[in-house]
């Protein structure tokens, strides 16, 4: 039987919130949270041996020192894939299991599987480097995360032909393959077809698809003579807000904005400003929000 690791979080590790974030490097010679949902989709064929477990701030903080420690703890293991996660919209979780399965498939040349909500920043940082699965945007998806990720992995263990990732289901890494086509249609009456539906204004879909540039208008250079003029606005995504939260701005996945007057105030002073972000211990912010908006 083919064997496999999962990394997790310490979240669904379930050792605990953001309160033990700093966790550092854990392995266990056992089926750890999510670990069991893949052992029942991957039946049987591929069992999986050890769970890592690393808290996501401790990734995030010391990411040479937690890398360094797993790769450690792989060294003399026998395994044949490695999964990571689903991370789903967890941003420090996508972000860590990009760069622990980007040092494994180095280190280790063994093919890694990880998941993510396409609002993951992890998705555009290693989408090029591995399979990065399209996930649920909370854990809500697990089944069918881990579901997607353990029907692939067992094709890429059999060696059975994979599908272009638009139907495999993970995000395309840029890779472009010449294949022959199935239903020996020629380019000419494709592009006609296409060209056709356009015109008529009915949907298609192009076979190369061109990434739109975000093109951002550069201002125009600041003078000296009009600093002492200008209104200076600060932008944060730190989630501080007056106490009470009086605009009802969500704590994830947010869909609207605040704007708060803070000219004449050299500081935000504990009990008039806090943080409604949950992807984060508020104690220090809501303690001095000067540590999120200086």
């Amino acid at each position: 039987m083919q064997k496999g690791i999962l990394y997790i979080n310490q979240f669904f590790a379930g050792i605990g919130g953001e309160d033990t974030a700093d966790y550092k490097p854990e392995i266990r010679a056992e089926k750890v949270g999510p670990a069991v949902a893949y052992a029942n989709h991957l039946k049987g064929e591929v069992e999986i041996t050890h769970t890592i477990i690393c808290g996501d701030n401790f990734m995030g903080s010391n990411p040479d020192e937690a890398i360094n420690i797993i790769l450690g703890f792989l060294e003399g293991k026998e395994f044949d894939i490695f999964f990571a996660g689903p991370a789903f919209r967890a941003g420090r979780y996508g972000v860590a299991c990009g760069k622990i399965c980007k040092a494994v498939q180095d280190k280790f040349k063994v093919p890694v599987i990880t998941s993510m909500n396409d609002e993951n920043p992890g998705v555009d940082m290693f989408r090029k480097d591995m399979y990065i699965f399209k996930g649920g945007p909370s854990a809500a998806a697990m089944g069918k995360d881990t579901l997607a990720m353990s029907k692939f992995a067992l094709k890429l263990l059999k060696g059975e032909e994979t599908l272009p990732a638009s139907e495999e289901g993970y995000f395309g890494r840029g890779i472009r393959k010449q294949i022959w086509r199935k239903d020996n249609i020629p380019a000419t009456e494709r592009v006609m077809d296409m060209l056709l539906k356009k015109i008529k204004g009915e949907p298609f879909t192009s076979e190369l698809i061109i990434p739109k540039k975000e093109l951002v208008t550069i201002a125009k250079p600041v003078t000296k003579e009009e600093l002492s003029k200008l209104q200076v606005a600060v932008v944060t995504s730190g989630g501080i807000v007056p106490v009470g939260n009086p605009d009802r701005i969500q704590s994830a996945s947010a869909t609207k904005w605040g704007k708060y007057d803070i000219s004449g105030k050299d500081d935000l002073v504990e009990g008039e400003y806090m943080t409604i972000h949950a992807g984060f211990d508020p104690a220090a912010a809501n303690e001095d929000p000067d540590r999120i908006v200086p």
